[in-house]
C-alpha cells in the first residue's frame, strides 16, 4: 500500500496567491492605460491595425462590432450613415476631415494611399485600449464637389454598444462643419 502525503494549503498561502494575482492584474491595466499595452494587445489578439477593407467588395460582419457610411454606387453592402457631398474637390475635402479629426484621442494615422486619397487609422479605446480600425476613402464627383466613405471596425468583441457608429456620425459631423456642403 503507497502511503500519499496530503499537501495542506493554508488559508495564508491562499491569500497569497489571490494578492499576487491582483497585483498582477493591476500591473496589467495600468500598463494598458498608459499607452504600453500594446505589446499585450499584440500578443492577445494580433495587431491594432486590422488592414485595408475594400469598399467595392466589403462584406458587413455577422455581429454588431461595425459601422459603415458609404455612397450607394460604391459600397454593395448597406450603410447605416449616408455620407455627405461636399462643395470641395475630393483632395481638399481629404485635408479638411484631416484637420477636422485631429483633436481625436488616442487616434493614430497608420497608412496613406495618396494615390487613392484613402487613410487607415486605429483609435483606442479610453481605459482598457480596444483598438478600431477606420478606412476612410475621399471620391471626387462632377461639378468640383466630393464625397467620402467611412467604415469602422472593431478589432475585439462581438459587440461595441455604438461606438463605430458613434464614431462615423461624430466624423461626419466633424467633417461637415469644417467642409461646405454642396447645395
Amino acid at each position: 500500500m503507497v502511503h500519499r502525503r496530503r499537501r495542506r494549503i493554508s488559508g495564508t498561502g491562499v491569500a497569497k496567491g489571490v494578492a499576487l494575482l491582483a497585483v498582477a492584474c493591476a500591473v496589467a491595466v495600468a500598463a494598458l492605460a498608459a499607452g504600453g499595452g500594446d505589446p499585450l494587445w499584440r500578443l492577445a489578439a494580433g495587431p491594432p491595425d486590422l488592414g485595408p477593407a475594400s469598399f467595392e467588395r466589403l462584406a458587413r460582419r455577422d455581429v454588431p462590432n461595425d459601422a459603415l457610411a458609404c455612397p450607394a454606387d460604391l459600397c454593395r453592402a448597406a450603410s447605416d450613415l449616408a455620407p455627405p457631398v461636399f462643395a470641395v474637390p475630393a483632395r481638399d475635402l481629404r485635408r479638411a476631415f484631416a484637420r477636422a479629426i485631429a483633436d481625436e484621442p488616442r487616434l493614430e494615422r497608420v497608412a496613406a494611399d495618396d494615390a487613392a486619397l484613402a487613410d487607415r487609422y486605429v483609435q483606442r479605446s479610453r481605459i482598457m485600449r480596444f483598438p478600431d480600425t477606420v478606412d476612410v476613402r475621399f471620391l471626387d464627383l462632377p461639378g468640383g464637389r466630393s464625397t467620402l466613405a467611412l467604415y469602422s471596425r472593431s478589432q475585439l468583441g462581438s459587440d461595441d454598444f455604438g461606438v463605430n457608429r458613434a464614431r462615423i456620425a461624430r466624423w461626419l459631423a466633424l467633417l461637415s462643419a469644417a467642409a461646405p456642403a454642396a447645395r
